[in-house]
């Protein structure tokens, strides 16, 4: 199929009546195999090519996902032309997977679903190209979907939540803390004033060539991290971790990431070392810089939760902290985050690490 390069800059979110009144539209077909609304749902934000079809119930019928972390490891990070040029590679046969696995036909279908922002302009343009194309051609309701939003709904998906809650999505492209209310209505309580925990990490095992290690050389940067954290004492180096007298639920890691350039730095000139090569310390800068992230992450999302207790934002009982995003998988992170949900008493919870990553589910 044909794909045009257009990017998502044109389209506006549309308010809740006008969902609903598209989402009203649906019929039902007596004698159809499906009785039930299906929906297609395709994932081009970043670098992960994704497709699911998801019923009105919440169950998968069908994905497909083509991951570019090995083409983006070789280059040092995601390049968006390169990213673009994937999508368009593997777009329709991710797609096709999805509705195979399903065994739906895109007439079946009872809409279609593309995230359309935040993202990278060019990746997000292939998805919304080719949602459209099929719109067109099989004249379906096309609803357009904010990423960060079904990130923050996945749970509902996996586990009965209900609103509100507090979500805190932490990934490679964004990190923020938000009271969701309802489908469509967040309340935004913390943002990064900079750069995402996962950038940060994967800058950070780019300057200690972990790449070069032969037991992460096949690893993202924050896995690589992750993975050599472990065998690290972290006692070794103290990171201060930022804005510990900002008196707000934001967050900062670029101050942080300068600190440990210098560190590098000069554990290399005393090391005799140059750059490139791995440090003998890589192992206890890992688990230091894992602990720092993990301890600024976790308390900012303790002012956010007593923010909205005082406030009374959040009911005093059944209070539900929903942590997605691929940071989220963080084991070391997720622990820090457990450790204030007890001092709260609120329930920790997080979608599978497979629908904690970019997925065509979530936007079905």
């Amino acid at each position: 199929m044909l794909i045009f390069n257009k990017t998502a800059g044109v389209f506006f979110k549309p308010s809740r009546r006008k969902i609903y009144e598209v989402l009203g539209s649906f019929h039902f077909y007596p004698g159809k195999r499906f009785l039930h609304k299906l929906v297609l749902g395709i994932e081009t934000s970043c670098d992960d090519t994704a497709a699911a079809v998801v019923d009105e119930a919440g169950n998968v019928l069908g994905e497909a996902i083509h991951s570019q972390t090995e083409v983006h490891l070789k280059t040092g990070g995601i390049i968006p032309p390169v990213a673009q040029q994937l999508h368009r590679e593997n777009i329709q046969r991710i797609v096709q997977e999805a509705l195979s696995a399903s065994a739906v036909s895109p007439r079946e279908l009872s809409a279609i679903a593309t995230t359309i922002k935040p993202g990278l302009a060019l990746s997000l343009g292939v998805g919304l190209s080719f949602s459209l194309q099929l719109v067109d051609q099989f004249k379906k309701p096309f609803i357009p979907i904010h990423h960060m939003e079904a990130h923050a709904l996945t749970i509902r998906l996996t586990n009965k939540v209900e609103f509100p809650f507090l979500v805190l999505l932490i990934s490679g492209g964004h990190c923020l803390l938000a009271l969701v209310r309802g489908v469509s209505d967040f309340l935004l309580l913390g943002k990064s004033l900079d750069i995402a925990p996962g950038d940060m990490l994967d800058k950070v095992a780019r300057r200690l060539s972990l790449i070069k290690h032969p037991e992460c050389s096949t690893m993202s940067g924050g896995k690589a991290i992750e993975h050599l954290a472990k065998q690290g004492n972290r006692l070794h180096f103290d990171f201060q971790p930022p804005m510990q007298r900002a008196k707000n639920c934001d967050f900062s890691f670029s101050g942080l990431q300068h600190v440990i350039d210098k560190m590098i730095m000069q554990k290399e000139k005393e090391e005799g070392i140059e750059q490139g090569h791995i440090l003998s310390s890589a192992a206890d800068i890992a688990a230091a810089v894992q602990h720092t992230v993990a301890c600024h992450i976790a308390k900012r999302t303790h002012r956010a939760i007593l923010f909205c207790k005082q406030r009374g934002l959040l009911g005093q009982s059944n209070t539900v902290l929903v942590v997605s995003g691929g940071v989220a998988s963080n084991l070391h992170i997720r622990k820090a985050l457990e450790i204030v949900t007890n001092a709260t008493q609120c329930t920790l919870l997080c979608p599978p690490p497979r629908l904690c990553t970019d997925n065509g589910v979530m936007i079905a």
